[in-house]
């Protein structure tokens, strides 16, 4: 089946001079620095209402953690009895409590000292190797690596960009 390919939207505004481009970025500065304005505002606004309710916040944050330490204290008090089938979850009508297990994981500090450890006792297995391509090598000689499959050389990609100049006021 045949894929429908989508057309582009229809530009809404196109620049037919040059007069109007210069126009249309002098106006794109101004949309641009109207917009910094509104969000600032809003911003601004939205840390008032916040720092308003600073206390009812950190009162409800205390009031949460309380009920929840309260509520697995009791919990895993009653765990047998909540998980008699052997599952992990149990319905308090109100809601769910269950127990899950974490899986394993691995955390290591010093790096360097443990690396060498390994080493030492000859356990290479527990030490990654990783083998990637050099794609900076390949860059610096693009022409040792053309037409090898899979390996694209992109040269001559171009990006578009307007900035509006900005008089600073001092």
């Amino acid at each position: 089946m045949a894929t429908k390919r989508q057309k582009a939207p229809a530009l809404a505004y196109a620049c037919q001079t040059k007069e109007d481009t210069q126009s249309a970025i002098c106006e794109l500065g101004l949309v641009q620095r109207e917009l910094t304005r509104v969000e600032t505002e809003i911003n601004d606004q939205i840390a008032a209402i916040t720092d308003s309710r600073k206390v009812q916040i950190e009162a409800l944050k205390m009031r949460s953690e309380a009920l929840l330490k309260g509520i697995q204290t009791w919990c895993e008090a009653h765990r047998a009895e909540l998980c008699k089938d052997g599952g992990k979850t149990a319905n308090l009508i109100t809601g769910e409590v269950s127990w899950r297990q974490r899986p394993p994981s691995v955390s290591i500090r010093a790096v360097d000292k443990v690396l060498e450890t390994l080493r030492a006792l000859g356990l290479d297995r527990f030490i990654r190797t990783k083998e990637e391509p050099n794609k900076e090598a390949m860059l610096a000689d693009p022409k040792t690596v053309q037409g090898i499959a899979g390996v694209t050389i992109n040269t001559g990609v171009e990006d578009f960009a307007v900035m509006p100049f900005e008089q600073e006021v001092v």
